[in-house]
């Protein structure tokens, strides 16, 4: 059977663009960078307080670093994805064209900012 599943209106695609994918693109990278924030505030706050008894303080330590990191990691992520999208749909209605060059300058694009700043 060869009939499309879905009935388009007239000259829809049927594929999102670039625009309806940032914000997958960007909302997945904020929750990503949260979990993985999480997981290495966990590491770093068992790893500074390995010599304190299991105690309130020590948890209170130990729930900071994880909230900390985790948002940390999320606001930095997320914040490339912004640039990655912001950058691939500018070029994407700049050119007029949905190829690979526009992810690929989209991506320079964002390096190139994120570098740019000073950080390593």
């Amino acid at each position: 059977q060869d009939t499309d599943e879905f009935i388009l209106p007239t000259g829809a695609n049927k594929t999102r663009g670039r625009f309806e994918l940032a914000f997958f693109t960007i909302g997945g990278c904020c929750m990503t960078g949260a979990a993985f924030g999480a997981l290495n505030g966990l590491r770093l706050g068992l790893k500074e307080t390995h010599n304190m008894a299991w105690s309130k303080p020590r948890n209170v330590q130990i729930l900071n670093m994880v909230t900390r990191q985790g948002a940390l990691w999320a606001n930095t992520l997320g914040s490339l994805a912004l640039l990655y999208s912001a950058f691939g749909v500018i070029i994407e209605k700049t050119r007029g064209a949905e190829d690979d060059l526009n992810t690929i300058a989209a991506g320079t694009l964002t390096g190139m900012l994120y570098k740019s700043t000073g950080r390593v």
